[in-house]
């Protein structure tokens, strides 16, 4: 397999995002005076999209009769201070820099809102990642394989030649469901411990974004 293209999710893999999740969360948390979320809270609940998150942050979750209200004040507050906090994380740039001029296609999919994904894709990947998708109407969230299509479709690559990044179970089981090679990032939301037990492959994990280039090339040399 010779491997030219790249999907990359971005909470926990490009971005730390977990402060801003987690002052998104408080807000809705605090107007409906409800307990507070510590940041450790916050990183468990993230990976499945907003509505999972807001259902497993509030008491009842989708039962709460506030529940829709919630999940939309939350959208909209998170929409508005996604880029707050946020920062990429140590070495990605240079590595995004790397593998773009090594001729890499490089596509972002994340659960995240769409609008948010676009935002933050703007502000900080635009010059080095080719397509961004997120979350929307119409098309299924990671785990499914839908979006990852999608953006291998923008990008006219195919799943034999691509291989995809993540910090997270739902990142495992995506790349599963498409089916690609999955290479686990250990500087996310997720310990090592749980990656293994979601099946990620030992030799398939990173401890830092230099770390990627290498493995890529073993992988091909594998292929």
């Amino acid at each position: 397999m010779m491997i030219d293209t790249i999907v990359f999710d971005l909470d926990g893999t490009l971005l730390n995002t977990l402060e801003d999740l987690t002052d998104s969360v408080n807000y809705v948390m605090e107007q409906y005076h409800l307990p507070m979320h510590r940041v450790e809270d916050v990183r468990n609940y993230v990976g499945n999209g907003a509505a999972k998150l807001i259902e497993r942050a509030v008491p009842q979750g989708k039962e709460n009769p506030f529940y829709e209200e919630m999940l939309a004040m939350y959208r909209e507050h998170y929409a508005m201070h996604c880029e707050d906090k946020a920062a990429p994380y140590v070495g990605i740039m240079e590595l995004l820099e790397a593998l773009k001029q090594a001729g890499y296609r490089l596509a972002i999919v994340s659960n995240k809102p769409d609008r948010a994904v676009k935002q933050l894709y703007r502000k900080y990947f635009q010059a080095y990642v080719d397509v961004a998708v997120g979350e929307s109407e119409g098309i299924q969230r990671k785990p499914a394989p839908d979006m990852v299509y999608q953006a291998l479709a923008q990008l006219s690559s195919d799943k034999s030649h691509a291989v995809y990044v993540g910090d997270s179970e739902v990142d495992v089981m995506t790349a599963a469901n498409v089916p690609m090679p999955c290479v686990s990032v250990m500087w996310g939301f997720r310990t090592k411990e749980q990656l293994l037990l979601a099946g990620t492959k030992k030799e398939r994990m990173i401890t830092t974004p230099r770390e990627l280039l290498p493995l890529l090339d073993r992988l091909n040399l594998a292929g």
